[in-house]
């Protein structure tokens, strides 16, 4: 009797509240913490809501949780370890679960749909490209951010950070960074030209990745496209005369795959303070003319500011999953807080369902 009672008994209600925001909802059976919040107007930061952008990250403080797709791939094994988890992902076990979303501190412009179409295209490696779009009216955005580019033939939208700086009234012509991707519709298109005469559809922006106020020193590591938001930080900062040490580690497997080095150049030399450039070199052949730092940039973070209290500096990166989870554990490792790094995780299509 009693296993007939549990059986057709109705399931305990799952409710979940949300730091700082006070809220406190219900999550239905079959729902994850993500869909629910929305549906109860609850501001919860998100984006993809497939457990790749890393935007609905959260503080488990009490409770548990299942989750649809492995937390490991986005979130690294520190981040995990401190107790966070993915919204999007996360079903609740218990009656009640308690989480804490970090205060964002970023004064960013509301997401707006704008139209472009692209206006120049140039090579920047064999698998980069730098297209500029010109918009149906100025765009704001916060250095650091990204924007969702979509056309007709493709079901959802891809993610490209800004590669400019912002321009206080806004920018009517922005800069992206694409790495083009073996079988995806979206950059095979690009790569042809298919697309030069097409309108896209432009959501933005979006993202959380901005240069956080203070005077402690930065490290910032950017591989492949991921050299995009970094550089649209660092020329923000150099624009606002930020004065605080800097050193800027980019990695690349051989030096056809480096690029950006003159408005690199330009932003070190026009720096307020100390900026050290470092390349790195992970698949350059022995027997070449490069005399600079080989293997993987995360190796090398300590080598370019190494006389800063790691306590007190901060980490930026922007690139592939395993770089962000290797410069983590090198940074944490040397004394940086976890909490004073800040990512932003390329992904593609080989890292999520396929998109059609």
């Amino acid at each position: 009797m009693g296993f007939l009672k549990s059986l057709f008994a109705a399931k305990e209600a799952k409710f979940v509240e949300v730091a700082p925001f006070g809220a406190r909802y219900e999550v239905p059976s079959g729902e994850t913490m993500l869909e629910a919040a929305l549906k109860n107007g609850v501001p919860f930061p998100h984006n993809c809501t497939v457990g790749t952008c890393g935007s609905c990250k959260c503080k488990l403080k009490s409770g548990r949780v299942s989750a649809l797709t492995d937390f490991g791939y986005t979130l690294s094994q520190q981040e995990i370890a401190a107790g966070f988890i993915l919204a999007c992902q996360a079903i609740p076990k218990d009656a009640l679960t308690q989480v804490e979303v970090e205060s964002q501190a970023l004064d960013a412009p509301a997401v707006a749909s704008f139209t472009g179409k692209i206006s120049a295209t140039e090579t920047l490696t064999h698998d980069i490209v730098k297209i500029t779009i010109a918009l149906d009216r100025p765009i704001k955005f916060v250095a650091g951010q990204y924007a969702n580019l979509k056309y007709p033939n493709i079901q959802r939208a891809r993610n490209y950070s800004f590669a400019d700086a912002p321009d206080r009234d806004g920018r009517s012509q922005v800069s992206f960074f694409i790495r083009k991707v073996p079988n995806g519709m979206f950059t095979e298109a690009l790569f042809k030209g298919e697309l030069n005469d097409v309108t896209l559809d432009v959501e933005g922006p979006h993202g959380n990745f901005h240069l956080h106020p203070g005077t402690a020193p930065m490290v910032c590591i950017a591989g492949g496209s991921g050299l995009a938001p970094l550089l649209s930080v660092l020329e923000a900062g150099r624009k606002d005369r930020v004065q605080r040490p800097c050193a800027f580690l980019f990695g690349a497997r051989t030096q056809a795959d480096l690029y950006g080095l003159e408005q690199i150049q330009q932003i070190a030399q026009n720096w307020n303070g100390k900026f050290v450039f470092l390349p790195v070199l992970s698949h350059e052949p022995a027997d070449s003319s490069w005399t600079g730092a080989r293997g993987l940039v995360t190796q090398f973070i300590t080598d370019a500011l190494p006389d800063i209290d790691w306590s007190t500096a901060e980490g930026y990166m922007c690139g592939p999953p395993g770089m962000i989870d290797a410069g983590m554990s090198s940074m944490t490792e040397a004394g940086m807080k976890l909490e004073a790094i800040f990512y932003d995780k390329f992904t593609d299509e080989s890292h999520s369902a396929k998109m059609p």
